[in-house]
């Protein structure tokens, strides 16, 4: 993320391009913690129910929400933001499955191809044209990710494709959000949401398997994601949004793939082999250049990519 792309400015909201001092911290902290969210997540589901952990997750965001967004939480804006929550659950179970064969580090890295997918799904949704800088950071992506998965000493998995589809997904959902976010508050916009996935994962839970209360071991995973890296998360982007440039808006939010691969290497043991290392270096370059793009032919909305995980 997440949202993913540019919200709404609420009534009131400061004047844009007047950063502050903390505001580059605040984003920075934003990424880290989505780029964490890929390991915590693996973690959590391969000792509960995937369903239940999302569940659990964005029902606690949507909780740690509410109060900011009772107020301006209109029907209208409920039933918009459970459209488009629809296709972020999508997206969100896609790449879940994807995290229990593949590494939080290859989700993290493949996650950034959301500056490509985005403006692609604008195109073909919206007409909105692609970039051919757009189109080269793709081209540099699929040279990327060829490297990187086939480089693995098991080559590609099956987890790989379902985090690769995700992205398309999430790049739907952007396109989604950035067309239909406009008069709602943004507040109440994630609120509902988050509001709309965690209610599809509640439906879906029962039918998963049995449904029994988090062990404690999974609680800091559900805390962390739920309370931090999406409410919190989520807030601090849409903070952030309102005052800083969009060019820089968008190269801070490349930095979740690169936190992602730290955490994959540092708390998961994840490790690259050269040609593998090679391809995330292609991958990260496309994600920079895709923001850039993605920036410039948007009039300066930026593609923010909101913690995929």
């Amino acid at each position: 993320m997440t949202g993913h792309g540019a919200d709404a400015r609420g009534a009131g909201s400061p004047e844009p391009h007047t950063s502050r001092a903390w505001d580059t911290p605040l984003l920075l902290g934003a990424t880290a913690a989505w780029g964490g969210t890929f390991v915590a997540t693996k973690d959590a589901i391969l000792a509960y129910s995937a369903a239940g952990f999302l569940a659990g997750r964005f029902g606690l965001a949507a909780l740690a929400l509410a109060p900011l967004a009772r107020r301006t939480l209109t029907r209208r804006t409920l039933a918009v933001g459970a459209g488009i929550g629809l296709v972020l659950a999508f997206a969100y179970a896609l790449q879940t499955l994807g995290l229990r064969s593949t590494t939080p580090t290859n989700a993290g890295l493949i996650s950034g191809f959301l500056v490509v997918s985005a403006p692609l799904a604008d195109h073909l949704l919206f007409r909105v044209r692609a970039r051919r800088s757009t189109l080269a950071a793709g081209a540099l992506s699929v040279a990327g990710l060829t490297l990187l998965t086939g480089g693995a000493p098991a080559g590609p998995t099956g987890g790989d494709g379902l985090v690769l589809l995700s992205t398309a997904a999430f790049g739907v959902y952007v396109a989604l959000l950035s067309r239909f976010a406009a008069g709602h508050d943004a507040r109440a916009l994630t609120c509902a949401r988050m509001l709309a996935v965690a209610t599809v994962f509640a439906l879906i839970w029962p039918l998963s398997g049995p449904v029994r209360f988090p062990p404690p071991s999974v609680w800091p995973a559900l805390l962390a994601t739920g309370i931090i890296a999406s409410a919190g998360g989520f807030w601090a982007q849409t903070f952030v949004q309102q005052r800083m440039p969009a060019a820089r808006l968008a190269l801070l939010n490349t930095m979740e793939p690169v936190f992602a691969a730290l955490f994959g290497y540092g708390l998961a043991g994840d490790r690259l082999t050269p040609p593998q290392l090679l391809g995330g270096l292609l991958i990260l370059s496309a994600v920079i250049a895709g923001a850039r793009a993605g920036t410039r032919g948007t009039g300066g909305r930026a593609v923010g990519m909101e913690g995929h995980s």
